[in-house]
């Protein structure tokens, strides 16, 4: 299913989400942005209808869809558990 991912969703759904895992009737798709995530989330019914008569009403049970990664505020060997630490507030 997930080689035929073009195919079984169309070209203008796929270029815009890549699906990550399918696990226990879950799949999970990455969307390349926060609108796009919103989009695929208001899509589900008819993707869930459309994966199910493609691959069979058991394998696709439901979709989580999970936004573009954030930005990484690691930089350098040491870095500040819980986000990006303490700041300086004297200038």
């Amino acid at each position: 299913m997930l080689g035929r991912w073009p195919q079984l969703v169309g070209a203008d759904i796929a270029d815009h989400c890549t699906p990550v895992s399918l696990r226990d009737g879950e799949l999970v798709l990455q969307a390349e942005s926060t609108a796009w995530a919103t989009q695929l989330r208001t899509l589900q019914r008819q993707l869930l209808a459309r994966l199910a008569g493609a691959v069979g009403r058991d394998v696709v049970r439901r979709i989580r869809v999970v936004g573009p990664q954030g930005p990484s505020w690691r930089h350098g060997p040491r870095s500040v558990r819980g986000g990006r630490g303490p700041r300086d507030t004297y200038g």
